[in-house]
C-alpha cells in the first residue's frame, strides 16, 4: 500500500513537472531546513505592491474593539496576463515580513499570479490598527478577508482584460494553512483552490510535539514572540492577561511557560473557548475532515516526515480516510522524507515554492 501511495505522489509531481525533493547542502537535516530562512536571505526582484486594509469585528470575548488587518497586494509586472489571485498567510508568530513568505510570494508573482499577503491580527505590521491576537480558527477575521480578496480578484479581472473571472486561491504556511482550512469549512466557495504547507491538522498533537525536549529552543523562541506581540498591543490587554504574561517579581516566574499555557490563558478565552482543551478540539480541522462533516475546496497538503514541529501522522491518517471518500481524487497529499518545517530548500531553490506555483497553474 505504501509503495502504491508513493507512486501516486510521484505521478502528481511528474504531472506538475517537478522532481522529488532533495536537500541542498549545507541545509541538511530537519533543523537546518527549518531554520534556513532565519540564517540566510534570498535576493528577490522588486515588486509592485500596495497596502490594503480590511475591517474586522471585535474579538468574541470583547464587545468593543476590532479594527483593520493590513495586507499587501503584489501584482505581476506584465499587464498582458494574470493566472489568478493567491491569498497568502504566514504562520505562528510570523508576518508578511518573514523571508519564507516573501520568497513564496515572489515565486507566485513570477508565475503571473497576483498575491495578497495578509498580516493576521496581532502581527507587527497591523499592530496599531487592530487589538488582540489571532487563533487557529478565526473565521470572523478570515471570512471578511476572503470576501475582500474575491472583490479584488474581480477588479484584477477587469484590470487585465480577462475574458472570465480569475480564480482566487489560498496558500497557508504552517498555522496559516490551518486557519484557511477552518475558514473554508464555513463556506467552501470562498476559495477555488488551497495549499497547506506544514500545517497543523491536530492542534493537540502538534502542541505535544513542540513540547518535546528537543524543541525547547523552538518553543522558547515562539513563546517569546507571542508574548511580545500580546504585551505590545497599543489598545491594552486585560489585567488577568497581564498577570499571567509578565514575570512575577516575587518568584521570578510567570504562569505562561509553553505554547499550551499561552493558548489556555490567552488564545482560548479571547476566541470564546472555555479552555485549551476545547480550543484544540474545536479548532483542529482534522476532526471535521476525517468525518467528512464539511466540504473544502480542492486542496494540496504538503508535509515533511521529519518536520520537528508538526507531526505528519494526522495528514497521513486523513489521506487514508480520503481514499474511500467521494473526494479521493479531489484533494492531494505530498509527503517528503526530508524538508523540516516549511523548509524544502532543494538543489534548485525552494522546492515548496515551485510546487505551490505549479499546483495552482494546474487547477
Amino acid at each position: 500500500m505504501a509503495v502504491k501511495d508513493n507512486f501516486k505522489r510521484q505521478c502528481l509531481l511528474s504531472d506538475l513537472g517537478i522532481s522529488p525533493f532533495k536537500e541542498r547542502i549545507p541545509w541538511i537535516g530537519p533543523d537546518l531546513q527549518t531554520l534556513r530562512d532565519t540564517f540566510a536571505s534570498d535576493e528577490l526582484p522588486d515588486v509592485n505592491s500596495s497596502e490594503i486594509r480590511i475591517n474586522v469585528p471585535p474579538l468574541k470575548s470583547r464587545k468593543t474593539g476590532g479594527g483593520s488587518l493590513v495586507a499587501y497586494l503584489d501584482k505581476p509586472s506584465s499587464s498582458l496576463r494574470i493566472n489568478g489571485l493567491v491569498l497568502l498567510l504566514h504562520g505562528l508568530g510570523g508576518s508578511t515580513r518573514r523571508r519564507g513568505l516573501t520568497r513564496m510570494a515572489s515565486a507566485l508573482v513570477q508565475s503571473n499570479f497576483a498575491v495578497l499577503k495578509l498580516n493576521l491580527r496581532g502581527s507587527d505590521p497591523c499592530r496599531n490598527y487592530v487589538d488582540g491576537t489571532y487563533a487557529a480558527e478565526c473565521n470572523s477575521d478570515l471570512v471578511p478577508v476572503l470576501r475582500r480578496a474575491r472583490e479584488i480578484s474581480y477588479q484584477l479581472t477587469n484590470d487585465f482584460n480577462c475574458s472570465k473571472n480569475i480564480p482566487l486561491f489560498g496558500a497557508g504556511i504552517s498555522l496559516g494553512g490551518t486557519i484557511l482550512l477552518n475558514a473554508c469549512m464555513s463556506d467552501e466557495s470562498l476559495l477555488d483552490g488551497l495549499v497547506c504547507i506544514s500545517s497543523p491538522l491536530d492542534l493537540n498533537e502538534c502542541s505535544s510535539s513542540i513540547e518535546r525536549p528537543r524543541n525547547f529552543i523552538y518553543q522558547k523562541w515562539l513563546l517569546n514572540r507571542l508574548i511580545r506581540q500580546t504585551l505590545e498591543d497599543p489598545f491594552g490587554i486585560e489585567e488577568t492577561e497581564k498577570n499571567v504574561l509578565v514575570i512575577n517579581k516575587k518568584d521570578k516566574k510567570r504562569k505562561i511557560n509553553d505554547i499550551r499555557s499561552f493558548d489556555n490563558f490567552i488564545t482560548a478565552p479571547r476566541w470564546g473557548y472555555e479552555n485549551v482543551e476545547e480550543y484544540y478540539a474545536k479548532a483542529s480541522p482534522f476532526f471535521s475532515l476525517i468525518n467528512n462533516e464539511k466540504p473544502i475546496p480542492k486542496t494540496l497538503f504538503i508535509q515533511s516526515k521529519d518536520d520537528p514541529w508538526v507531526p505528519f501522522l494526522a495528514a497521513e491518517r486523513l489521506m487514508e480516510k480520503m481514499k474511500f471518500s467521494k473526494d479521493q481524487n479531489f484533494n492531494k497529499f505530498i509527503f517528503t522524507e526530508k524538508g523540516g518545517h516549511n523548509g524544502f530548500h532543494g538543489v534548485q531553490g525552494c522546492w515548496g515554492d515551485q510546487v505551490v506555483s505549479k499546483w495552482f497553474l494546474s487547477l
